[in-house]
Protein backbone atom coordinates (compact mmCIF):
# COMPACT_ATOMS: atom_id res chain seq x y z
CA UNK A 1 0.00 0.00 0.00
CA UNK A 2 1.33 3.45 -0.94
CA UNK A 3 -0.39 6.56 0.38
CA UNK A 4 0.83 9.94 -0.83
CA UNK A 5 0.02 13.05 1.18
CA UNK A 6 0.04 16.60 -0.14
CA UNK A 7 -0.31 19.66 2.10
CA UNK A 8 0.35 23.39 2.26
CA UNK A 9 -0.52 23.90 -1.40
CA UNK A 10 -1.34 27.58 -0.96
CA UNK A 11 1.55 28.26 1.40
CA UNK A 12 4.55 25.96 1.97
CA UNK A 13 3.63 22.97 -0.20
CA UNK A 14 4.99 19.56 0.75
CA UNK A 15 4.62 15.88 0.00
CA UNK A 16 4.87 12.76 2.16
CA UNK A 17 4.79 9.08 1.19
CA UNK A 18 3.73 6.17 3.38
CA UNK A 19 4.42 2.65 2.16
CA UNK A 20 4.41 -0.84 3.65
CA UNK A 21 3.33 0.42 7.06
CA UNK A 22 6.05 3.09 7.36
CA UNK A 23 6.50 6.77 6.63
CA UNK A 24 9.20 6.65 3.96
CA UNK A 25 9.75 10.26 2.94
CA UNK A 26 8.63 13.87 3.36
CA UNK A 27 9.98 16.88 1.46
CA UNK A 28 8.93 20.52 1.05
CA UNK A 29 8.57 21.72 -2.52
CA UNK A 30 10.48 24.97 -2.02
CA UNK A 31 13.64 23.06 -1.10
CA UNK A 32 13.64 21.55 -4.58
CA UNK A 33 11.80 24.07 -6.75
CA UNK A 34 12.22 27.77 -6.00
CA UNK A 35 9.84 28.68 -8.87
CA UNK A 36 6.81 26.89 -7.37
CA UNK A 37 3.59 28.90 -7.42
CA UNK A 38 0.74 28.40 -4.90
CA UNK A 39 -2.01 26.12 -6.12
CA UNK A 40 0.17 24.07 -8.43
CA UNK A 41 0.87 20.37 -8.10
CA UNK A 42 4.20 20.07 -6.23
CA UNK A 43 5.81 17.86 -8.86
CA UNK A 44 9.38 17.99 -7.58
CA UNK A 45 8.59 16.90 -4.03
CA UNK A 46 6.13 14.25 -5.26
CA UNK A 47 8.72 12.69 -7.56
CA UNK A 48 11.47 12.86 -4.94
CA UNK A 49 9.32 11.30 -2.21
CA UNK A 50 8.27 8.49 -4.55
CA UNK A 51 11.91 7.91 -5.50
CA UNK A 52 12.94 7.75 -1.85
CA UNK A 53 10.09 5.34 -1.15
CA UNK A 54 10.94 3.14 -4.13
CA UNK A 55 7.52 3.72 -5.65
CA UNK A 56 5.84 5.28 -8.69
CA UNK A 57 2.80 7.41 -9.43
CA UNK A 58 1.01 4.39 -10.86
CA UNK A 59 1.60 2.43 -7.64
CA UNK A 60 -0.02 5.05 -5.40
CA UNK A 61 -3.26 3.65 -3.99
CA UNK A 62 -4.51 6.82 -2.31
CA UNK A 63 -3.67 10.52 -2.60
CA UNK A 64 -4.59 12.43 0.56
CA UNK A 65 -4.82 16.19 0.07
CA UNK A 66 -5.08 18.68 2.93
CA UNK A 67 -7.28 21.72 2.38
CA UNK A 68 -7.07 24.46 1.23
CA UNK A 69 -5.59 23.26 -2.04
CA UNK A 70 -6.77 25.27 -5.05
CA UNK A 71 -6.76 28.92 -6.06
CA UNK A 72 -9.30 28.23 -8.81
CA UNK A 73 -12.08 25.64 -9.17
CA UNK A 74 -11.35 22.55 -7.10
CA UNK A 75 -12.79 20.33 -9.82
CA UNK A 76 -9.90 21.18 -12.11
CA UNK A 77 -7.43 20.29 -9.38
CA UNK A 78 -9.10 16.89 -8.98
CA UNK A 79 -8.84 16.24 -12.71
CA UNK A 80 -5.15 17.11 -12.65
CA UNK A 81 -4.58 14.75 -9.72
CA UNK A 82 -6.29 11.96 -11.61
CA UNK A 83 -3.91 12.46 -14.53
CA UNK A 84 -0.93 12.24 -12.17
CA UNK A 85 -2.23 9.24 -10.21
CA UNK A 86 -4.46 7.17 -12.52
CA UNK A 87 -4.99 4.30 -10.06
CA UNK A 88 -5.43 6.27 -6.86
CA UNK A 89 -8.41 7.10 -4.70
CA UNK A 90 -8.53 10.81 -3.81
CA UNK A 91 -9.11 11.64 -0.13
CA UNK A 92 -9.67 15.20 1.08
CA UNK A 93 -8.61 16.07 4.64
CA UNK A 94 -9.65 19.31 6.31
CA UNK A 95 -6.82 21.62 7.29
CA UNK A 96 -7.05 21.33 11.06
CA UNK A 97 -7.83 17.61 10.82
CA UNK A 98 -4.48 17.26 9.07
CA UNK A 99 -2.73 19.35 11.74
CA UNK A 100 -4.28 17.24 14.50
CA UNK A 101 -3.40 13.96 12.79
CA UNK A 102 0.18 15.12 12.19
CA UNK A 103 0.67 15.56 15.92
CA UNK A 104 -1.32 12.76 17.52
CA UNK A 105 -0.30 9.92 15.21
CA UNK A 106 3.38 10.90 15.38
CA UNK A 107 3.26 11.04 19.18
CA UNK A 108 3.95 8.15 21.57
CA UNK A 109 0.47 8.50 23.12
CA UNK A 110 -2.47 6.11 22.80
CA UNK A 111 -4.78 8.81 24.16
CA UNK A 112 -4.32 12.58 24.22
CA UNK A 113 -5.86 15.99 23.96
CA UNK A 114 -4.81 17.74 20.75
CA UNK A 115 -4.67 21.50 20.26
CA UNK A 116 -4.22 22.96 16.77
CA UNK A 117 -3.72 26.71 16.30
CA UNK A 118 -2.69 28.76 13.28
CA UNK A 119 -3.53 31.97 11.42
CA UNK A 120 -6.45 30.70 9.35
CA UNK A 121 -6.41 27.31 7.66
CA UNK A 122 -9.98 26.59 6.58
CA UNK A 123 -11.80 29.53 8.21
CA UNK A 124 -11.03 27.81 11.48
CA UNK A 125 -7.98 29.20 13.25
CA UNK A 126 -7.93 26.58 15.97
CA UNK A 127 -9.51 23.43 17.31
CA UNK A 128 -9.39 21.17 20.34
CA UNK A 129 -9.48 17.45 19.65
CA UNK A 130 -9.73 14.17 21.47
CA UNK A 131 -7.42 11.43 20.23
CA UNK A 132 -7.79 7.78 21.17
CA UNK A 133 -6.15 4.75 19.56
CA UNK A 134 -6.57 5.32 15.80
CA UNK A 135 -9.23 8.06 15.81
CA UNK A 136 -9.38 11.81 16.40
CA UNK A 137 -12.53 13.81 17.09
CA UNK A 138 -13.08 17.57 17.25
CA UNK A 139 -14.33 18.89 20.59
CA UNK A 140 -14.20 22.66 20.18
CA UNK A 141 -13.37 25.10 17.37
CA UNK A 142 -12.29 28.72 17.04
CA UNK A 143 -12.82 30.83 13.93
CA UNK A 144 -11.06 33.63 12.06
CA UNK A 145 -10.71 36.62 12.59
CA UNK A 146 -10.48 35.81 16.32
CA UNK A 147 -7.12 34.20 15.69
CA UNK A 148 -4.06 34.16 17.91
CA UNK A 149 -1.98 33.74 14.76
CA UNK A 150 -3.59 36.83 13.28
CA UNK A 151 -2.78 38.83 16.43
CA UNK A 152 0.83 37.69 16.47
CA UNK A 153 1.13 38.49 12.77
CA UNK A 154 -0.36 41.94 13.31
CA UNK A 155 2.25 42.72 15.96
CA UNK A 156 4.95 41.37 13.65
CA UNK A 157 3.91 43.85 10.96
CA UNK A 158 3.46 46.69 13.46
CA UNK A 159 7.08 46.23 14.55
CA UNK A 160 8.31 46.55 10.96
CA UNK A 161 8.72 42.87 10.10
CA UNK A 162 6.81 40.76 7.57
CA UNK A 163 3.64 39.06 8.79
CA UNK A 164 3.29 35.35 7.97
CA UNK A 165 7.09 35.15 7.70
CA UNK A 166 8.91 36.93 10.55
CA UNK A 167 6.88 35.98 13.62
CA UNK A 168 9.92 34.09 14.92
CA UNK A 169 11.77 37.41 15.14
CA UNK A 170 9.10 38.79 17.46
CA UNK A 171 9.37 35.65 19.57
CA UNK A 172 13.13 36.07 20.05
CA UNK A 173 12.81 39.83 20.58
CA UNK A 174 10.28 39.20 23.37
CA UNK A 175 12.94 37.46 25.47
CA UNK A 176 14.60 40.82 26.20
CA UNK A 177 11.38 42.74 26.85
CA UNK A 178 9.72 43.89 30.07
CA UNK A 179 6.08 43.39 31.06
CA UNK A 180 4.85 46.96 30.53
CA UNK A 181 2.63 45.99 27.57
CA UNK A 182 1.24 42.72 28.88
CA UNK A 183 -2.01 44.22 30.18
CA UNK A 184 -2.70 45.87 26.82
CA UNK A 185 -2.63 42.52 25.08
CA UNK A 186 -4.65 40.88 27.83
CA UNK A 187 -7.38 43.39 27.01
CA UNK A 188 -7.13 42.69 23.29
CA UNK A 189 -7.16 38.94 23.80
CA UNK A 190 -10.33 38.39 25.78
CA UNK A 191 -11.03 35.32 27.98
CA UNK A 192 -13.19 33.83 25.20
CA UNK A 193 -10.14 34.06 22.88
CA UNK A 194 -12.02 36.75 20.92
CA UNK A 195 -9.94 39.71 19.73
CA UNK A 196 -11.40 43.03 20.88
CA UNK A 197 -12.23 44.87 17.62
CA UNK A 198 -11.89 48.25 19.35
CA UNK A 199 -8.11 47.91 19.06
CA UNK A 200 -8.23 47.46 15.28
CA UNK A 201 -9.08 49.87 12.47
CA UNK A 202 -11.53 47.90 10.38
CA UNK A 203 -10.14 47.37 6.91
CA UNK A 204 -6.79 49.05 7.55
CA UNK A 205 -4.07 47.08 5.77
CA UNK A 206 -0.92 48.66 7.22
CA UNK A 207 0.86 48.57 10.59
CA UNK A 208 -0.88 45.32 11.45
CA UNK A 209 -4.34 46.82 11.05
CA UNK A 210 -4.23 48.35 14.53
CA UNK A 211 -6.27 51.45 15.26
CA UNK A 212 -5.75 54.58 17.41
CA UNK A 213 -6.69 52.86 20.65
CA UNK A 214 -3.78 50.46 20.27
CA UNK A 215 -1.21 52.98 19.05
CA UNK A 216 -2.05 55.34 21.93
CA UNK A 217 -1.72 52.58 24.52
CA UNK A 218 1.72 51.45 23.28
CA UNK A 219 3.10 54.90 22.50
CA UNK A 220 6.64 55.23 23.82
CA UNK A 221 6.99 51.49 24.43
CA UNK A 222 10.03 49.68 23.08
CA UNK A 223 9.71 47.03 20.40
CA UNK A 224 10.92 44.44 22.90
CA UNK A 225 8.19 45.45 25.38
CA UNK A 226 5.50 45.14 22.72
CA UNK A 227 6.87 41.78 21.64
CA UNK A 228 6.94 40.59 25.25
CA UNK A 229 3.36 41.78 25.76
CA UNK A 230 1.90 39.74 22.91
CA UNK A 231 4.06 36.72 23.79
CA UNK A 232 2.90 36.57 27.42
CA UNK A 233 -0.76 37.18 26.57
CA UNK A 234 -0.74 34.48 23.90
CA UNK A 235 0.98 32.04 26.27
CA UNK A 236 -1.66 32.61 28.92
CA UNK A 237 -4.56 32.26 26.50
CA UNK A 238 -3.21 29.10 24.87
CA UNK A 239 -2.69 27.49 28.27
CA UNK A 240 -6.32 28.23 29.10
CA UNK A 241 -7.52 26.85 25.75
CA UNK A 242 -5.56 23.63 26.24
CA UNK A 243 -6.82 22.97 29.76
CA UNK A 244 -5.08 20.23 31.73
CA UNK A 245 -4.68 16.48 31.77
CA UNK A 246 -2.34 13.59 31.04
CA UNK A 247 -1.09 13.96 27.43
CA UNK A 248 -1.19 16.97 25.11
CA UNK A 249 -0.32 17.09 21.40
CA UNK A 250 0.29 20.37 19.57
CA UNK A 251 0.33 21.35 15.88
CA UNK A 252 -0.33 24.35 13.67
CA UNK A 253 1.90 27.28 12.81
CA UNK A 254 1.53 28.94 16.22
CA UNK A 255 3.51 26.07 17.75
CA UNK A 256 6.65 27.01 15.87
CA UNK A 257 6.84 29.40 18.84
CA UNK A 258 9.23 27.55 21.15
CA UNK A 259 8.75 29.98 24.03
CA UNK A 260 5.04 29.14 23.94
CA UNK A 261 5.79 25.41 23.97
CA UNK A 262 8.18 25.81 26.90
CA UNK A 263 5.53 27.77 28.81
CA UNK A 264 3.07 24.90 28.38
CA UNK A 265 5.71 22.35 29.39
CA UNK A 266 6.44 24.23 32.60
CA UNK A 267 2.84 25.12 33.44
CA UNK A 268 2.42 21.87 35.37
CA UNK A 269 -1.00 21.29 33.77
CA UNK A 270 0.12 18.38 31.60
CA UNK A 271 2.25 15.35 32.42
CA UNK A 272 3.54 14.91 28.87
CA UNK A 273 3.52 17.15 25.79
CA UNK A 274 4.37 16.28 22.19
CA UNK A 275 4.86 18.97 19.54
CA UNK A 276 4.76 18.26 15.83
CA UNK A 277 7.98 20.12 15.03
CA UNK A 278 6.91 20.47 11.38
CA UNK A 279 4.03 22.41 12.84
CA UNK A 280 3.10 24.61 9.88
CA UNK A 281 1.31 24.05 6.60
CA UNK A 282 3.97 21.69 5.23
CA UNK A 283 3.25 19.36 8.14
CA UNK A 284 -0.31 18.84 6.92
CA UNK A 285 1.18 16.52 4.27
CA UNK A 286 2.16 14.21 7.13
CA UNK A 287 -1.24 14.64 8.73
CA UNK A 288 -3.07 13.80 5.51
CA UNK A 289 -1.17 10.51 5.21
CA UNK A 290 -1.71 9.61 8.87
CA UNK A 291 -5.40 10.53 8.68
CA UNK A 292 -6.02 8.13 5.80
CA UNK A 293 -3.99 5.31 7.37
CA UNK A 294 -5.57 5.54 10.82
CA UNK A 295 -8.89 7.36 10.60
CA UNK A 296 -10.10 6.07 7.22
CA UNK A 297 -8.35 2.70 6.93
CA UNK A 298 -8.75 1.97 10.66
CA UNK A 299 -5.12 0.85 11.03
CA UNK A 300 -3.76 0.73 14.57
CA UNK A 301 -0.04 0.39 13.79
CA UNK A 302 1.55 3.80 14.19
CA UNK A 303 3.03 5.12 10.95
CA UNK A 304 5.88 7.19 12.37
CA UNK A 305 8.09 7.66 15.37
CA UNK A 306 8.53 11.42 15.15
CA UNK A 307 11.81 11.55 13.22
CA UNK A 308 12.03 14.40 10.72
CA UNK A 309 15.09 13.09 8.85
CA UNK A 310 12.88 12.20 5.91
CA UNK A 311 14.38 13.93 2.88
CA UNK A 312 17.02 13.41 0.22
CA UNK A 313 20.53 12.08 0.71
CA UNK A 314 23.43 11.78 -1.74
CA UNK A 315 26.14 9.18 -2.17
CA UNK A 316 29.82 9.84 -2.88
CA UNK A 317 29.47 9.48 -6.66
CA UNK A 318 26.63 12.03 -6.82
CA UNK A 319 28.52 14.55 -4.68
CA UNK A 320 31.77 14.08 -6.60
CA UNK A 321 30.02 14.67 -9.91
CA UNK A 322 28.68 18.04 -8.69
CA UNK A 323 32.06 19.15 -7.33
CA UNK A 324 33.86 18.20 -10.54
CA UNK A 325 31.23 19.87 -12.72
CA UNK A 326 31.77 23.05 -10.69
CA UNK A 327 35.54 22.65 -11.21
CA UNK A 328 36.22 22.85 -7.48
CA UNK A 329 39.25 21.73 -5.52
CA UNK A 330 38.30 19.29 -2.79
CA UNK A 331 39.71 16.55 -0.61
CA UNK A 332 38.09 13.15 -0.21
CA UNK A 333 38.11 11.76 3.35
CA UNK A 334 37.85 7.95 3.16
CA UNK A 335 36.56 6.98 6.62
CA UNK A 336 34.04 8.24 9.15
CA UNK A 337 36.74 8.41 11.85
CA UNK A 338 38.88 10.68 9.70
CA UNK A 339 35.82 12.76 8.77
CA UNK A 340 35.01 13.34 12.44
CA UNK A 341 38.63 14.14 13.27
CA UNK A 342 38.71 16.68 10.43
CA UNK A 343 35.52 18.34 11.67
CA UNK A 344 36.81 18.52 15.25
CA UNK A 345 40.10 20.02 14.05
CA UNK A 346 38.32 22.74 12.05
CA UNK A 347 35.99 23.59 14.92
CA UNK A 348 38.96 23.64 17.31
CA UNK A 349 40.56 26.23 15.02
CA UNK A 350 37.42 28.33 15.58
CA UNK A 351 36.22 27.82 12.02
CA UNK A 352 32.57 27.98 10.98
CA UNK A 353 31.78 24.60 9.46
CA UNK A 354 28.98 23.79 7.02
CA UNK A 355 27.91 20.20 7.66
CA UNK A 356 25.80 18.33 5.10
CA UNK A 357 25.33 14.65 5.90
CA UNK A 358 22.62 12.03 5.47
CA UNK A 359 18.96 12.72 4.83
CA UNK A 360 17.61 16.27 4.67
CA UNK A 361 15.38 17.44 7.51
CA UNK A 362 11.66 17.93 6.97
CA UNK A 363 10.66 21.34 8.28
CA UNK A 364 12.62 24.57 8.70
CA UNK A 365 14.98 23.49 11.49
CA UNK A 366 18.45 22.04 11.09
CA UNK A 367 18.75 18.85 13.12
CA UNK A 368 22.37 18.07 12.41
CA UNK A 369 22.21 17.08 8.75
CA UNK A 370 22.01 20.52 7.08
CA UNK A 371 23.73 22.64 9.73
CA UNK A 372 26.26 25.41 10.27
CA UNK A 373 28.39 24.48 13.26
CA UNK A 374 30.68 26.39 15.61
CA UNK A 375 32.40 25.63 18.89
CA UNK A 376 31.01 27.35 22.02
CA UNK A 377 34.66 27.81 23.00
CA UNK A 378 35.34 30.02 19.97
CA UNK A 379 35.45 33.63 21.25
CA UNK A 380 33.58 35.20 18.31
CA UNK A 381 31.24 32.40 17.26
CA UNK A 382 28.07 34.46 17.84
CA UNK A 383 29.30 37.43 15.81
CA UNK A 384 30.61 35.24 13.01
CA UNK A 385 27.38 33.24 12.70
CA UNK A 386 24.86 36.04 13.10
CA UNK A 387 26.55 39.06 11.56
CA UNK A 388 28.99 37.84 8.93
CA UNK A 389 27.29 34.66 7.72
CA UNK A 390 23.56 34.73 8.45
CA UNK A 391 23.27 38.56 8.28
CA UNK A 392 20.53 38.63 10.87
CA UNK A 393 19.58 40.46 14.06
CA UNK A 394 21.78 39.77 17.12
CA UNK A 395 18.76 38.87 19.28
CA UNK A 396 18.20 35.74 17.16
CA UNK A 397 20.13 32.97 18.87
CA UNK A 398 21.29 29.60 17.63
CA UNK A 399 20.87 26.17 19.17
CA UNK A 400 23.23 24.15 21.34
CA UNK A 401 23.38 20.54 20.12
CA UNK A 402 24.23 17.98 22.79
CA UNK A 403 24.03 14.17 23.05
CA UNK A 404 20.67 13.33 24.59
CA UNK A 405 22.21 11.20 27.33
CA UNK A 406 24.44 14.13 28.45
CA UNK A 407 21.96 16.99 28.06
CA UNK A 408 20.92 17.03 31.72
CA UNK A 409 24.44 17.93 32.86
CA UNK A 410 24.38 21.22 30.95
CA UNK A 411 20.71 22.11 30.46
CA UNK A 412 17.27 21.70 31.98
CA UNK A 413 15.15 20.79 28.97
CA UNK A 414 12.24 18.56 27.95
CA UNK A 415 11.72 15.82 25.37
CA UNK A 416 10.70 18.19 22.57
CA UNK A 417 14.28 19.44 22.32
CA UNK A 418 14.84 16.39 20.11
CA UNK A 419 13.40 18.40 17.20
CA UNK A 420 14.25 21.91 18.43
CA UNK A 421 10.60 22.47 19.31
CA UNK A 422 11.18 23.96 22.77
CA UNK A 423 13.82 25.82 24.76
CA UNK A 424 15.76 24.94 27.89
CA UNK A 425 17.55 26.57 30.78
CA UNK A 426 21.31 26.63 31.26
CA UNK A 427 22.57 24.94 34.40
CA UNK A 428 24.18 27.56 36.66
CA UNK A 429 27.64 25.98 36.45
CA UNK A 430 27.69 26.46 32.66
CA UNK A 431 26.00 29.84 32.30
CA UNK A 432 29.23 31.66 31.52
CA UNK A 433 30.24 29.00 28.95
CA UNK A 434 27.00 29.38 26.98
CA UNK A 435 26.38 33.07 27.65
CA UNK A 436 26.53 34.08 23.96
CA UNK A 437 23.64 31.72 23.16
CA UNK A 438 21.47 32.67 26.15
CA UNK A 439 18.19 34.48 25.54
CA UNK A 440 16.98 37.24 27.83
CA UNK A 441 20.21 38.10 29.64
CA UNK A 442 18.99 41.69 29.92
CA UNK A 443 16.13 40.50 32.14
CA UNK A 444 18.01 37.87 34.10
CA UNK A 445 16.62 35.01 32.02
CA UNK A 446 18.69 31.99 31.13
CA UNK A 447 16.81 30.49 28.18
CA UNK A 448 18.71 28.66 25.50
CA UNK A 449 17.70 26.71 22.41
CA UNK A 450 18.71 23.10 23.02
CA UNK A 451 18.91 20.29 20.47
CA UNK A 452 19.20 16.86 22.06
CA UNK A 453 20.66 14.28 19.68
CA UNK A 454 19.78 10.59 19.93
CA UNK A 455 22.37 8.09 18.73
CA UNK A 456 19.66 5.92 17.19
CA UNK A 457 18.29 8.78 15.11
CA UNK A 458 21.44 10.58 13.95
CA UNK A 459 24.48 8.40 14.69
CA UNK A 460 27.13 10.40 12.80
CA UNK A 461 26.15 13.75 14.34
CA UNK A 462 25.93 12.07 17.75
CA UNK A 463 29.50 10.77 17.22
CA UNK A 464 30.68 14.24 16.19
CA UNK A 465 29.41 15.74 19.44
CA UNK A 466 31.18 13.05 21.46
CA UNK A 467 34.36 13.54 19.42
CA UNK A 468 34.24 17.28 20.15
CA UNK A 469 33.78 16.48 23.82
CA UNK A 470 36.74 14.10 23.85
CA UNK A 471 38.93 16.84 22.39
CA UNK A 472 37.71 19.86 24.39
CA UNK A 473 35.84 18.47 27.38
CA UNK A 474 32.59 20.03 26.07
CA UNK A 475 30.36 17.73 23.94
CA UNK A 476 28.27 20.65 22.70
CA UNK A 477 28.27 22.50 19.38
CA UNK A 478 26.40 25.58 18.30
CA UNK A 479 24.06 24.68 15.46
CA UNK A 480 22.10 26.92 13.10
CA UNK A 481 20.45 26.14 9.80
CA UNK A 482 22.55 25.81 6.65
CA UNK A 483 20.79 28.41 4.54
CA UNK A 484 21.28 32.06 3.60
CA UNK A 485 19.14 35.12 2.96
CA UNK A 486 15.85 33.53 4.02
CA UNK A 487 16.15 30.60 1.62
CA UNK A 488 15.05 27.10 2.72
CA UNK A 489 17.59 24.65 4.08
CA UNK A 490 20.04 23.51 1.42
CA UNK A 491 18.90 20.30 -0.20
CA UNK A 492 21.40 19.22 -2.86
CA UNK A 493 25.21 19.28 -3.01
CA UNK A 494 24.90 22.09 -5.57
CA UNK A 495 22.84 24.12 -3.08
CA UNK A 496 25.51 23.52 -0.45
CA UNK A 497 28.33 24.66 -2.74
CA UNK A 498 26.42 27.77 -3.79
CA UNK A 499 25.73 28.81 -0.20
CA UNK A 500 29.30 28.01 0.87
CA UNK A 501 30.84 30.30 -1.74
CA UNK A 502 28.23 33.03 -1.17
CA UNK A 503 29.07 33.43 2.51
CA UNK A 504 31.79 33.71 5.10
CA UNK A 505 31.63 30.00 5.97
CA UNK A 506 35.19 28.68 6.42
CA UNK A 507 34.80 25.03 5.43
CA UNK A 508 32.23 22.63 4.02
CA UNK A 509 31.97 18.91 4.72
CA UNK A 510 29.46 17.46 2.27
CA UNK A 511 29.41 13.73 2.68
CA UNK A 512 33.07 12.71 2.81
CA UNK A 513 34.29 15.66 0.75
CA UNK A 514 36.03 18.68 2.28
CA UNK A 515 36.11 22.14 0.73
CA UNK A 516 38.02 24.99 2.38
CA UNK A 517 38.61 28.64 1.57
Amino acid sequence: MAILGIGGLLNDAACAVFKDGELKAAVEENKLNRAFRPGQIPEASIDECLRLAGSTRAAVECVAVARPFALGPESQFHLTLREYFPNAEIAIVEHHQAHAASAFFASPFEQATILTLDHSGDFRCGALWRGAQNQIEAVKEWYYPDSLGRLYGAVTEFLGFHARADEHKVQWLSASGDDLCVDVFREILQPSARLDPAFFAGGKQTAGGFGPKFTERVAGMSAASIARGVQVAVQERVAAMAGEGENLCLAGGLFFNVLLVEHLERSGKWKKIFVQAAAGNAGTALGAVFYVWHQMRKQTKRAAGGSLLLGSSYDAAEIKKVLENCKLRFRYIPSTEELLACAVRLLGEHKILAWMQGRMEFGPRALGNRSLLASPLAPYSTENLNIYIKHREPFRKFAASVPAELAGEYFDVGANARNLATIGRVRPAYRKTFEPAVLGLERGRDWVRVHTVEESENPIYHRLLHAAGAKTGLPVLYNTSFNLFGDPLVSTPRDAVRSFYSSGIDALLVGNFLLEK
